[in-house]
């Protein structure tokens, strides 16, 4: 059977809309269970009797309004939360977006102890920023200062072996295959192995920031800085770094 792209995004539209929202009762079911509360820890927070809780999970009993503020208050919620129908639960819509590529195709950034290659970068707004990156720099000299930038990263290596030095760890070594996921607020820096003469790694940016490109090319430019400066034993004169908010 063929069904034409058309008629399933009008399904799945449908579908969405004729689907319940959740209830008051499903949302601190919900709420409870991220947390690994029981009805008795939870009671205690909130204030509510268990045999209440228990009344309210289950659909059988809702709360007037003014209880409704004291139990967001207690347990540290907006009270829109506690709301069945809200606009940060509305439905997002399909936007179809795509982008097919490869390296030769990227946007590609040099230093002398870097390359790297900005993928799919047609696509406006991205949550994600997908590089790949030639890694040559082997000492902290070279590298820098520990870069920081809003949001969160995944490494993979493809070749090579990578030596992560990070503010809060020791250095780690991976090989092809291995990965990495940090949070790019912490302190960080990438370098080749001491027994390995250029690394090659697949990294994926992604903060709700828009200012993340921004940053992440000045860092770049702090990198050629210093390399430059290493080379000729002078002190880097490195760009004024945009704040970013989230750091």
């Amino acid at each position: 059977m063929i069904i034409r792209i058309g008629e399933l995004v009008n399904a799945v539209g449908r579908i969405i809309v004729l689907s319940s929202p959740p209830t008051l009762g499903a949302l601190l079911r919900g709420l409870r269970s991220r947390e690994g509360w029981t009805l008795k820890e939870m009671s205690a927070k909130s204030g509510i009797p268990v045999s209440t809780l228990s009344k309210i999970e289950h659909d059988r009993l809702t709360l007037t309004y003014d209880k409704l503020q004291t139990l967001a208050v207690r347990l540290g919620l907006r009270l829109a939360d506690l709301f069945a129908e809200t606009k940060d639960e509305a439905v997002q819509p399909i936007t179809a977006r795509r982008s097919l590529g490869d390296v030769a195709r990227s946007v590609r950034v040099e230093t002398p102890n870097y390359d790297y290659y900005y993928l799919c970068t047609e696509l406006r707004r991205k949550r994600m920023i997908p590089v790949v990156t030639k890694i040559r720099a082997r000492s902290a000299e070279q590298f820098g200062e520990l870069v920081r930038h809003s949001g969160e990263e995944f490494i993979y290596v493809l070749s090579g072996k990578v030596v992560v030095q990070t503010e809060f760890y020791d250095p780690v070594t991976l090989g092809p295959g291995e990965v990495l996921y940090i949070d790019s607020n912490m302190g960080h820096a990438y370098l080749a192995a001491e027994d390995c003469e250029e690394a090659e790694v697949l990294a994926v940016m992604s903060s709700a920031e828009e200012e993340l490109m921004e940053s992440l090319l000045t860092i770049h430019e702090e990198q050629r800085q210093v390399a430059k400066a290493v080379n000729e034993n002078a002190p880097p004169v490195l760009p004024r770094r945009r704040a970013v908010r989230g750091q």
